[in-house]
């Protein structure tokens, strides 16, 4: 039997456009493994039994003229619609979790899931701990105007849709203010990581 790697389980979120990604980029950079839950979706979309399911609820206008998946044209549905969102998650979000667990057993060590909705699904306590990537409401709405070509109302309406970042940060083990420059993050997160090695060694020694 082959002894289980030992593994630290840690939920990365933060609002749109505080900069999770930057963040978890850094933290692959210093050593983490870090698995995308978007990417994961994205992937999951493209399953037969999930794109079957897909098609029955919302309609075959949601594929592309080459039959594959039309993120945007889902997320043009869901976000209009409560009931539809949350069928959608009820749908997704158990399978992100399973394919996190496999990433964990494979890969051992400091595994990162990026994720947008840890906290608002009461998701935290599938992590030994959480960082929150933190940047305030008006930093977070210009990024997302420049950088992503959003509108204000689009952002606005995805932002209110997410638990109020202040209450995150009381929930979270780590805050990254990722509200300054890039030098000022990089130092904040590779102290946070020094943290997190700290912490599987422990849990490594107690096994």
């Amino acid at each position: 039997m082959v002894e289980k790697k030992p593994v630290l389980k840690v939920g990365l979120t933060g609002n749109i456009s505080t900069g999770k990604s930057s963040v978890a980029k850094i933290l692959k950079e210093l050593g983490a493994n870090v698995l995308d839950a978007d990417e994961v979706v994205h992937k999951l979309l493209e399953r037969e039994d999930i794109k079957k399911q897909l098609l029955q609820k919302l309609g075959k206008d949601i594929l592309n003229t080459d039959g594959k998946v039309n993120r945007k044209k889902i997320a043009e549905k869901v976000f209009k619609n409560l009931e539809l969102l949350k069928w959608l998650e009820n749908l997704l979000h158990p399978k992100v979790y399973e394919e996190y667990e496999k990433f964990c057993q494979e890969k051992g060590g400091i595994c990162v899931l990026e994720a947008a909705l840890i906290f608002e699904k009461g998701n935290q306590k599938r992590f030994d701990k959480t960082i929150l990537v933190y940047a305030p409401k008006e930093v977070a709405m210009k990024r997302a105007i420049q950088n992503r070509g959003m509108t204000k109302e689009d952002f606005l309406r995805r932002w209110e849709k997410q638990l109020d970042i202040e209450t995150k940060k009381r929930l979270a083990d780590y805050v990254i203010d990722n509200s300054g420059s890039w030098e000022e993050t990089f130092n904040q997160v590779r102290e946070v990581f020094k943290k997190l090695q700290e912490e599987l060694k422990r849990k490594s020694q107690t096994r």
